[in-house]
């Protein structure tokens, strides 16, 4: 999946991997309707509880008018509602409908079952240690910051 001395950069194998897995958890997901940015904001939703609009774009990393057209998607299939915050009208505060909720469920069960098979060549204490490493490196101080960083610098133009 990652020919030659390219695989010698862990940063490699990680984007082809994360590539992959991202296609494979699309595909699974799709027969309930939802992307993978659909599932995090109803898993962000379930494990946070009713947030205002922007601040769950921010949490998610996810732009706010891919958030806008997300969360209208999202309400059209019934898995949210959207309401005025009570203490500032300017602001939406979404949260997980029992519709959304159940969906959610599903889709973990499937997100489950392809981890089961993606990780099947793996022993189980090494899947585990896998899962450690990783979450590590998601919520340490050092990847989350730079990408941070990378996302507020300005888009470089073609051509110069």
């Amino acid at each position: 999946m990652v020919p030659g001395s390219a695989a010698e950069h862990a940063i490699c194998l990680l984007l082809k991997l994360g590539q992959v897995a991202f296609r494979l958890s699309e595909g699974e997901l799709d027969g309930l309707g939802l992307r993978v940015r659909h599932y995090s904001i109803l898993q962000a939703l379930v494990d946070n509880g009713p947030q205002p609009q922007l601040g769950l774009g921010t949490h998610l990393r996810i732009d706010p008018a891919t958030m806008a057209s997300s969360l209208d998607t999202l309400e059209t299939a019934g898995y949210v509602a959207r309401a005025r915050d009570p203490r500032d009208r300017r602001r939406y505060v979404v949260d997980v409908t029992e519709t959304g909720s159940a969906v959610l469920a599903r889709a973990n069960g499937g997100l489950e079952h392809l981890d089961e098979q993606v990780f099947a060549d793996l022993a189980p204490a090494d899947r585990t240690a896998l899962h450690r490493l990783l979450h590590e490196l998601a919520s340490g101080p050092t990847m989350p910051a730079r990408y941070d960083a990378v996302r507020e610098q300005p888009t470089p133009r073609k051509g110069s």
